[in-house]
């Protein structure tokens, strides 16, 4: 396989190399790769920033993460945070650190997985810097958005006896993660064995390539529903809902019978002898939403594909319950991903 070294082309050849297949598709991009800054015009709209930093070894392993999925899922979960504040992402900057076992060509797999997900999101690549470095590689990409002032939702703004809503299933992408480790392990320093992906196609998709809800996010709009509180599930249901419950200064009751569960990851929990129910409240990754809304949108909120309403918002008094299938009560805890331990 051919291996063009980074140093052949230099700092600035190598972005222009990177990015040329890149197309501008925002109005709101008046100048993007190629200058010493970009220039955007986003009018009466309000704009949205959010960052995320993925370094190896922490954030992603790859013995068996493909660059081009990594890419990909790079700028999928910036667009993710961008959804859960009612907005829409316009543009992304893409700052790399690489060291030198990796060749130009590694890096068009990253930036082909970047493409992917701007082309699918209608995100535009605007700029970004490239430095060597000596820990392996490291991913920072900064993600800008719009959206009306009166539609940006926040997670301060959940009130007693609000819906408690989620996204898809949950619980996916961890199950996914446990697979991919499993089978790292049993492949480790044995070229004989294959990895046992069969029938497992949806739980290792979770978890390699995720999707942000731009889907929910219109649909939201098209009902004429305006969340009163949001964020994505990067951390864990548990997690997600302490936060919100915190800074809306509210408690919840949630009903384990009501939390989305894909039957293959479920499957998956029960071979791991794992509780597919904790991996749902504490794995994360699932780049879903977790929204509150009014009672007055339940009869909206109900009929919708691919919402489920899994409890209501409470006093704050009362705390965070989780209620089980028999009906007692458990406290809930953030227990979800934390990088920092």
């Amino acid at each position: 396989m051919k291996r063009t070294e980074i140093a052949t082309y230099g700092e600035f050849g190598l972005i222009k190399h990177l990015t040329d297949k890149f197309k501008i598709e925002n109005p709101s991009t008046l100048k993007g790769v190629g200058d010493d800054a970009a220039v955007l015009d986003y009018s009466q709209k309000r704009v949205l920033v959010t960052t995320d930093l993925l370094l190896e070894g922490i954030h992603f392993d790859l013995v068996y993460v493909p660059l081009m999925h990594l890419g990909y899922r790079a700028a999928v979960v910036n667009f993710s945070d961008i959804y859960a504040m009612n907005g829409h992402p316009k543009q992304i900057t893409v700052s790399l650190g690489i060291s030198k076992r990796f060749s130009v060509e590694d890096l068009e797999q990253i930036y082909a997985g970047i493409n992917l997900a701007c082309e699918k999101y209608g995100v535009d690549l605007i700029g970004g810097d490239t430095s060597a470095s000596l820990t392996g590689l490291t991913i920072s990409i900064t993600c800008i958005g719009e959206a009306d002032a009166d539609k940006i939702v926040y997670r301060n703004g959940a009130k007693e006896n609000d819906l408690i809503c989620v996204t898809g299933d949950l619980g996916s992408a961890y199950m996914g993660l446990q697979l991919l480790e499993r089978e790292k392990i049993a492949f480790s320093g044995n070229d004989d064995v294959q990895p046992d992906f069969e029938g497992k196609d949806y739980i290792l998709q979770r978890q390699l390539k995720p999707e942000a809800r731009m889907d929910i996010i219109n649909l939201l709009a098209e009902k004429g529903i305006v969340p009163t509180a949001m964020m994505d599930i990067s951390d864990g249901l548990s997690s997600e809902l302490f936060h919100i419950c915190t800074q809306s200064n509210i408690g919840c009751r949630v009903y384990e019978d009501k939390i989305p569960i894909n039957y293959q990851a479920a499957v998956m929990a029960e071979e791991l002898n794992m509780n597919i129910v904790t991996a749902a409240l504490n794995g994360g990754e699932d780049y879903e939403l977790l929204f509150t809304a009014s009672l007055e949108d339940y009869d909206k909120i109900v009929t919708m594909e691919g919402i489920a309403i899994v409890g209501h918002a409470t006093k704050s008094a009362l705390g965070l319950q989780l209620v089980g299938r028999e009906g007692e009560e458990i406290e809930l805890k953030a227990q979800g991903w934390n990088s920092l331990k």
